[in-house]
C-alpha cells in the first residue's frame, strides 16, 4: 500500500518532503515571474512620479511596491493556489500543512513574511541553510507557519463509496444535516477514506473528534452507543443524498418552467393558465 497523505481535493502526497534542488528550482522560476511582474509595477511607479514628483510620493510609492513583491504578491498566491505556485507546479511539489491539509491565508502570510529576512535580505542563504539542516527540508517560515513541502504524484486516489449503516437509515431521514460544513464534511470524508489504514489509537481518537464537530452541526443526535464512524457516514451520505435529490428536483423545475415558457405565444407566460 502507497504511503502518502490524501488532501481535499482527493490528490495523493508524497509523505516525504521534497529536495533542496526541487525547492530551489521551483524558488528560481518563481523569482524570474515575480521580476516581470515587479518590473511592470516599476515602471507604472516611475510614470506615476513623472506626473506627479515628490519625494514624500516616492518613498510612498517604493514601500507600497517592496509590500507588494515581498508579501502580497506571494501569500495571494500560495492562498488562491493552495501552495502551488507556477514554479511549484513545474517541478511538482506543493506547500502543505503539517497534517497534509492545503495551506490557508495565515500561514501563506507567515510564510511570505519569514521569507523578507530568510530569502530576499539574505539571498536566501538563511533558507537553504535551514532547509539542510532541518529533518523535513523546512525553511524557517515553513517552521513558523507549520508547513513543509511535498512532492505530489499526480494521481487521484479512488475514495470507497459511502454507504449508509442500516440501523441508522430511518434515524437519518429526521435528522437536520443541511448546515454541515463544507469543510467539515470534507475531513470527515477524507478520515472515512483512510481510516482503515491509521494507527487504532489514531484512527479512534480523530474519529471521536470529528464526530463530535460534527454533531454540533446535527439535530437530533445519533441513538446512544453509535460509533463514531458509522455516525460520520450516516451523516455523510444523508448529506448527498439530499443534495443529489434536491439538484434533480430544481432541474426538473427548470425544465418544466422551460418548456412551459416556449409553450405560450411570444414567450409570455400567462398566470390566468
Amino acid at each position: 500500500m502507497d504511503e502518502g497523505i490524501v488532501i481535499g481535493e482527493g490528490v495523493l502526497l508524497d509523505a516525504r518532503p521534497t529536495s533542496v534542488a526541487s525547492r530551489l528550482g521551483a524558488a528560481v522560476i518563481d523569482l524570474l515571474v515575480l521580476g516581470v511582474v515587479a518590473f511592470g509595477v516599476v515602471l507604472l511607479a516611475v510614470n506615476v512620479v513623472r506626473v506627479a514628483p515628490g519625494e514624500d510620493l516616492l518613498r510612498i510609492l517604493l514601500v507600497a511596491v517592496m509590500a507588494l513583491v515581498l508579501v502580497v504578491i506571494p501569500t495571494a498566491v500560495d492562498t488562491l493556489t493552495r501552495g502551488r505556485s507556477l514554479g511549484k507546479l513545474a517541478v511538482g511539489i506543493r506547500v502543505v500543512r503539517d497534517d497534509g491539509g492545503p495551506i490557508r491565508f495565515r500561514q501563506a502570510l507567515v510564510r511570505a513574511l519569514a521569507g523578507i529576512l530568510e530569502l530576499w535580505a539574505t539571498f536566501g542563504s538563511v533558507a537553504f541553510i535551514a532547509s539542510l539542516v532541518h529533518p523535513q527540508g523546512k525553511r524557517l517560515g515553513d517552521m513558523l507557519a507549520g508547513t513543509y513541502v511535498v512532492r505530489v504524484r499526480g494521481r487521484v486516489e479512488a475514495r470507497p463509496v459511502l454507504t449508509m449503516p442500516p440501523f441508522l437509515a430511518g434515524w437519518a431521514q429526521g435528522a437536520d444535516v443541511a448546515r454541515l460544513p463544507d469543510g467539515l464534511a470534507m475531513s470527515a470524508r477524507q478520515f472515512l477514506g483512510r481510516a482503515a489504514g491509521l494507527h487504532p489509537g489514531s484512527r479512534a481518537a480523530l474519529g471521536q473528534q470529528l464526530a463530535a464537530e460534527v454533531a454540533r452541526y446535527v439535530a437530533p443526535g445519533p441513538p446512544p452507543g453509535t460509533h463514531p464512524e458509522a455516525f460520520l457516514a450516516a451523516v455523510l451520505a444523508t448529506r448527498r443524498d439530499r443534495e443529489h435529490a434536491a439538484g434533480v428536483r430544481a432541474a426538473a423545475r427548470a425544465e418544466h418552467e422551460a418548456s412551459a415558457l416556449h409553450r405560450l405565444p411570444h414567450g409570455v407566460p400567462d398566470p390566468a393558465r
